[in-house]
């Protein structure tokens, strides 16, 4: 078990990538607080890790009000006795079109959510990191950070500061023993998808994959097995590290 007797924080956890890290952290031993805006998608994922006889508390979450934060981080102190781990990894995309074509109040979501969502978790997690000797912190970036493309340009740059700020975070938390790293992933079988470009036609499909040269998209489970490497004692040196899982596509 990598994560006996860890606790963990995993927003944006009732779907996608959160999902597959919750279930992977519960699978190494972990007790995971399921955090997400959606509070059923978070009791599914919190039941189902329940029912293989894990430890799970779900908790409607949204990252961009402090108060909701403080009360998630609350949980996973009053229900397990602690915080070892946190995952920030909600997140929200921009509809693929022209820069100019981006209205104020999508642009504002995009950042609230992907980088104020950092700035709340911070303010509430790292003491509670702090008071145990340690920790870890996993933000999940994108691709689009480091290799942006045309039609996403104010969603690139919101992870662009995702990268920063995990950069940043590393150097400044690392005399407490608490480590920060990123993952990147690429384009990914999960609902965000088609929030970026609506319905993906086959020929959409394959245009992704034949951009990827280990030749299909990511999935959840890739993400979660990154993610248990950077939370586990097998990455205790790293820090400040931003883990491309892309199949090459960043190269």
């Amino acid at each position: 078990m990598r994560l006996g007797d860890k606790i963990a924080v995993v927003t944006g956890g009732g779907s996608g990538f959160g999902e597959g890290i919750a279930r992977r952290f519960a699978e190494e031993g972990a007790a995971v607080v399921v955090g997400d805006l959606n509070g059923a998608a978070a009791e599914r994922v919190a039941g189902a890790i329940r029912a293989k006889g894990g430890r799970a508390a779900p908790i409607a979450a949204d990252v961009t009000k402090g108060a909701q934060v403080k009360a998630m981080v609350a949980l996973a102190l009053d229900s397990f006795g602690g915080l070892d781990v946190l995952v920030n990894n909600a997140g929200v995309p921009q509809r693929y079109q022209p820069l100019t074509e981006v209205g104020e109040a999508e642009f504002d979501r995009v950042f609230a959510v992907n980088v104020k969502g950092i700035y709340w978790t911070a303010i509430h997690a790292v003491p509670a990191l702090k008071r145990r000797g340690g920790g870890v912190i996993i933000n999940t970036a994108s691709t689009g950070a480091a290799r942006p493309r045309p039609g996403l340009t104010w969603y690139n740059g919101s992870k662009g500061a995702v990268i920063t700020l995990t950069r940043s975070m590393a150097v400044e938390l690392a005399p407490d023993r608490i480590r920060v790293n990123a993952i990147n992933p690429t384009a990914a079988e999960t609902p965000l998808l088609t929030e970026e470009f609506g319905t993906i036609t086959p020929e959409m499909r394959a245009r992704f994959v034949s951009s990827v040269p280990l030749g299909r998209l990511c999935e959840p489970l890739d993400v979660a097995k990154a993610a248990l490497f950077l939370a586990s004692d097998e990455g205790a040196f790293l820090t400040g590290v931003c883990l491309d899982v892309d199949g090459g596509r960043s190269v």
